[in-house]
């Protein structure tokens, strides 16, 4: 038998000594996925790539006349593990498809990897230089990055990343990387994209359990994504300016960590009372949408794995989608339906800023009350640090970046699922 297995598409029906309505069917070195008729062949197609690599498949070639672009990456998706050693070829395809392929899984592997890393490796400040290191590698002339820690974030007023990322030894950091292709110095800012680049959460004083603290590695997924998101843009040929800014912090106990009762002043004068220091996401990213406001960007996109309430919600298949501007909301929900992607709109109005009471401070970071809207009351919080009160911002709360456990489409740990609708609104807003 060769090496490589090879993989081909059919509509037919699978040999009844497969079983009914299989999925797969093996001859010689050949194995055929049956498309069946429930009319979603790319699930098929994922659920034949995790199939393949579950019964330790490792190398195979896609054949046939039948792959189409979102067909070969449907199976990528599923072929992969986070243990490596996987090895597709994709077959014969045009050079533009070859080109929009490549720049998927540039993009998405390096997500994947990132967030796939151990909180050993993965620290804030690795972090911002990997992704710094990253996007400067696909556009050198074009990407320049400085990378704030320490005191110094304390020093320029980024008081909610400095607080969360206190009581770890190692520093927490905010990197701002500027993509500029236009070659001006004086080039509007088209864009602005910000990530929660916490690169382990253990809830802080408010402290996690062992079972929810063991997959806090991800819980830098949005700086990731947003990251990855720029890297597919670009590789799809953006052409506008748009800066990045990943606020990243380790929450961790100690003596010198944040606590319950601390008030934070923003930089905007808004305070901010702490009765949660597990709610540490909405704080750093406080920071982040506030630089990203200084740009006077007219887009402005968050993304998040910021609550529990989100997955709740939604899952781990959907991206919760939050906007004061309902248009903004649905165009992002279109955009990840149009690159095969789900997404869903979650409510947020005004009237959630006012679930957040403090008697202390302007707000607290936490909402008040019994059955309030978790998700939304965060993304209340968020909206209080963006211009004209929200209505060119897009908050995503990621709840589909990650898999605890694998599924039938997704190998356990990171997915990699956003950075195409993230990209994908870069294109809508830079570009019209």
């Amino acid at each position: 038998m060769s090496a490589t297995m090879k993989v081909m598409l059919t509509t037919d029906a699978a040999p009844a000594c497969w079983g009914d309505k299989a999925l797969l069917s093996f001859q010689n070195d050949e194995v055929r996925v049956h498309l069946g008729e429930n009319g979603e062949p790319a699930r098929r197609v994922q659920q034949a790539g995790r199939k393949l690599d579950g019964m330790g498949i490792k190398d195979v070639a896609l054949a046939g006349d039948d792959w189409i672009l979102e067909l070969r990456w449907a199976f990528a998706q599923g072929f992969y593990n986070a243990k490596g050693g996987q090895r597709l070829e994709f077959g014969d395809m045009s050079a533009g498809e070859q080109a929009e392929l490549e720049a998927r899984r540039t993009a998405v592997n390096w997500v994947r990897e990132m967030i796939n890393g151990t909180p050993e490796d993965v620290y804030p400040a690795s972090l911002a230089t990997e992704a710094g290191k990253f996007i400067q590698s696909l556009a050198p002339a074009a990407v320049t990055y400085r990378i704030y820690s320490g005191e110094q974030l304390k020093d320029l007023g980024h008081i909610g990343i400095y607080e969360v990322g206190r009581g770890s030894t190692r520093p927490p950091t905010l990197l701002e990387l500027d993509f500029n292709p236009t070659g001006n110095a004086d080039a509007p800012v088209a864009a602005c994209l910000v990530g929660k680049g916490i690169t382990f959460d253990s809830g802080g004083y408010s402290i996690k359990s062992s079972d929810g603290m063991s997959v806090m590695k991800s819980d830098m997924g949005g700086a990731a994504t947003v990251t990855g998101a720029l890297a597919l843009a670009i590789g799809r040929g953006l052409a506008s300016r748009v800066k990045l800014f990943l606020c990243c912090a380790e929450n961790l106990v100690s003596g010198h960590a944040f606590k319950l009762g601390d008030i934070l002043t923003y930089r905007n004068g808004l305070s901010v009372e702490i009765l949660n220091t597990d709610a540490e996401g909405r704080l750093v990213l406080a920071d982040g949408l506030l630089a990203a406001s200084d740009t006077g960007a007219p887009f402005i996109l968050d993304a998040a794995t910021l609550t529990g309430a989100a997955k709740m919600a939604l899952g781990r298949d959907y991206n919760a989608v939050f906007s004061m501007n309902d248009e903004l909301a649905l165009q992002t929900v279109q955009a990840a339906k149009d690159e095969g992607e789900k997404a869903w709109p979650l409510p947020l109005e005004p009237f959630h800023q006012n679930l957040l009471p403090s008697a202390f401070a302007d707000m607290a970071n936490v909402h008040a009350g019994e059955g309030q809207a978790g998700a939304s009351t965060a993304a209340a919080f968020l909206s209080r640090f963006v211009p004209d009160n929200g209505r060119q911002w897009v908050h995503m709360d990621l709840s589909g970046s990650y898999q605890k456990v694998p599924s039938d489409l997704w190998a356990a740990g990171g997915k990699g699922h956003g950075v195409r609708t993230i990209a994908a609104m870069l294109a809508r807003v830079c570009e019209g």
